[in-house]
């Protein structure tokens, strides 16, 4: 579970909106910044393969506007190439936190 902004997330939740969206693959990687005093949700996701650029860049609109409708929380989407995603051996990493260690 992730705390963003004081809504509690888990990658779960954004994982169920993005199987919502033919145009999006089901890889999929969270990105927590801090760049100032507020955390920042960045969400990574493959194009499906098969799907244009701008079908892509479509459903990564809707699916930034449905977390902010469903969930509550302000995120940015980049949807990457198929392939774009680093894949594990083993468990998939989800989430990378980037915010400063205190």
């Amino acid at each position: 579970m992730l705390i963003i902004r004081g809504v509690n997330l888990f990658p779960t939740q954004i994982e169920e909106l993005i199987l919502k969206h033919a145009a999006l693959a089901p890889h999929y990687q969270l990105e927590v910044t801090r760049p100032k005093n507020l955390d920042e949700l960045a969400v990574l996701v493959e194009r499906a393969p098969g799907a244009g650029g701008a079908d892509g860049d479509a459903a990564g609109a809707k699916l930034a506007q449905l977390v902010k409708s469903l969930i509550g929380v302000t995120i940015e989407v980049r949807v990457v190439q198929s392939g774009g995603i680093e894949r594990s051996i083993g468990k998939a990493k989800r989430v990378v936190d980037k915010r400063p260690k205190a």
